[in-house]
C-alpha cells in the first residue's frame, strides 16, 4: 500500500506566504574604514558604530550584512590605505563609511598631505561604493580634547580642539567636493565635557552610548540611500 503525503491548505498558505516574505527581504553590505573610532576601541564588537548601524537600519523588509571593516587603532590616513590596499573586498559595497585623521592630527603630520590623503581614502570609498558618492558617508573627527586622556597628557587641550576644527574643514572641504555626505558628530564628543557617559572606560575613545548618538544621526541618511 502507498501512502502519498500532502499538506494541509493552510501550510500551504504559510508556505507561500513565507516564500513571498523572503523574496521581498533585501540584504545589503557595507565597509566601514577608519581607526580605533570605528573598530569601537574599549567597547564591544556589537556596541561599535559600524555594528549599531547596521542593527538600526534592519526593517521587515531589509537586513544588513556583517560589516566589513578595515580599522585599527592608531591608524594614520597613510596606514589605512596602505591596509586597504592589501585586504581583499567585494568590488562593490551597498554603503560605504569613512572616519579617519585624530591620529594624523595626535602625531601633528603635515595637514597638506592629510588634504591629499584624504581625497584619496574618499576616491577609493566612492569606487567600492559602486561610483556612487551619495553612497559614502563620511564622519568628522571627535575631539578628544574634552577626554580625560587628554588632560591627563600634559598637551595643551585648547590647541587640540583648534586642530581637530582645522583636520575636520579640510574632510567637510573635499567631502562636498564629491557630493558623498557628510556627518558632524564632533559637537556631540564635545558633550563629553558635562556627559562623562558619553567616554569608555579608557577615558579616550567613545562610549557605546556615544556611537548610539552617532548612529541616530547617521542611519537616517544611510536609509534613505537603501529605498
Amino acid at each position: 500500500m502507498m501512502i502519498f503525503g500532502c499538506k494541509k491548505e493552510s501550510q500551504i498558505l504559510t508556505d507561500e506566504t513565507n516564500t513571498k516574505t523572503n523574496n521581498l527581504v533585501k540584504s545589503y553590505t557595507s565597509l566601514a574604514l577608519g581607526d580605533s573610532y570605528t573598530i569601537g576601541e574599549s567597547v564591544s564588537a556589537d556596541a561599535s558604530f559600524p555594528f549599531q548601524l547596521i542593527a538600526a537600519l534592519k526593517t521587515d523588509t531589509s537586513v544588513l550584512e556583517t560589516p566589513k571593516i578595515i580599522a585599527k587603532t592608531g591608524w594614520t590616513t597613510d596606514e589605512l590605505i596602505a591596509a586597504i590596499k592589501s585586504t581583499p573586498l567585494q568590488l562593490k559595497y551597498d554603503f560605504v563609511t569613512l572616519l579617519i585623521g585624530v591620529n594624523n592630527q595626535y602625531r601633528s603630520f603635515d595637514t597638506d598631505v592629510y588634504r591629499k590623503e584624504f581625497k584619496e581614502l574618499l576616491q577609493t570609498a566612492i569606487k567600492y561604493a559602486g561610483d556612487k558618492p551619495e553612497n559614502v558617508f563620511v564622519l568628522s573627527i571627535p575631539d578628544w580634547s574634552v577626554t580625560q586622556f587628554a588632560k591627563n597628557s600634559g598637551r595643551d587641550v585648547a590647541k587640540i580642539s583648534v586642530e581637530i576644527d582645522f583636520y575636520n574643514a579640510i574632510n567637510k572641504e573635499e567631502t562636498a567636493k564629491t557630493k558623498s555626505v557628510y556627518l558632524d558628530i564632533t559637537p556631540i564628543s564635545r558633550e563629553a565635557t558635562i556627559n562623562l557617559n558619553l567616554i569608555a572606560n579608557d577615558g579616550l575613545h567613545p562610549s557605546a552610548l556615544m556611537y548610539n548618538r552617532w548612529v541616530s544621526g547617521l542611519a537616517p541618511l544611510v536609509s534613505l540611500k537603501l529605498k
